[in-house]
């Protein structure tokens, strides 16, 4: 009877004493699991003005790395696609390598040659100048042609507006109810991936020579590169920043940043 009595003490300290200690690792496990669901549902939390430290404006040569390409190059750096390409002689469809050396800024000798073979150029005959005419005529009529219709990306709410001065992009929509991306308008898709900092998992539109659109602080990205997509069809899921769905959305022209108000119908 002793013997067992000592037992059922001895059992008695010992649950006392795991008891607490299975709560402790039972919080913390918990506490691990709430914290890599919060990383999982908040993937493109970073600010949209943040920018790699290799590629802005001020650029004047940067080495090719894995995962880029000449467009998203063109993009961070706000130059116009064909010149930078013109610039470093990479033709369509704009392929480049890592270790490749791109060149931004005006190339003083092109330059000089093109002013040169100006002025050598012969007196144009009126033959010739009627014939100019009709190509321009019908340059403009392809201009009209390619005339970009935009439309909203996604419903929602308008929370952040265009700012040249303090460095906004473009603007930032809030979901209402649905979270789907759509295209604002006809082009193709130049870029789909998370490799620009600041924009999480980011799409880029080409619309036409002129016109580019971009759709940042995505969940998950619909549309792949290389994809030719109609304005309106799904591209992307809006990703949750601050614990709201919402989209980043930028128009560029000629690789310059436009307020996208002046080009969404209202």
């Amino acid at each position: 009877m002793l013997n067992s009595k000592k037992n059922i003490g001895l059992n008695t300290e010992q649950f006392y004493f795991a008891v607490p200690v299975r709560i402790f690792w039972l919080l913390s496990l918990f506490s691990l699991l709430l914290a890599i669901s919060g990383c999982a549902s908040n993937p493109v939390g970073a600010p949209v003005t943040q920018r790699s430290k290799n590629l802005n404006q001020h650029t004047r040569s940067y080495r090719v790395q894995k995962g880029d390409t000449l467009f998203s190059i063109a993009w961070q750096t706000r130059y116009d696609l064909k010149k930078l390409a013109a610039r470093n002689g990479i033709r369509s469809p704009y392929t480049i390598y890592p270790g490749q050396k791109i060149l931004f800024g005006s190339n003083a000798k092109t330059e000089k040659r093109r002013v040169s073979q100006s002025q050598k150029r012969p007196v144009v005959t009126k033959k010739t100048y009627i014939k100019v005419n009709k190509k321009q005529k019908v340059e403009k009529n392809l201009k009209k042609i390619l005339k970009v219709r935009w439309q909203w990306p996604l419903r929602g709410s308008l929370e952040r507006k265009f700012s040249s001065k303090e460095g906004r992009d473009g603007i930032d929509i809030t979901a209402r109810k649905s979270v789907i991306v759509k295209a604002a308008a006809d082009g193709k898709v130049v870029y789909s991936g998370s490799g620009l900092i600041g924009y999480g998992n980011l799409l880029i539109i080409k619309h036409n020579d002129d016109f580019l659109s971009a759709y940042g602080f995505n969940r998950r990205l619909l549309a792949k590169e290389g994809a030719f997509v109609k304005a309106g069809d799904k591209v992307a899921e809006a990703g949750l920043v601050d614990g709201r769905r919402k989209l980043h959305f930028e128009i560029r022209r000629k690789g310059k940043p436009v307020n996208p108000l002046r080009y969404l119908p209202r």
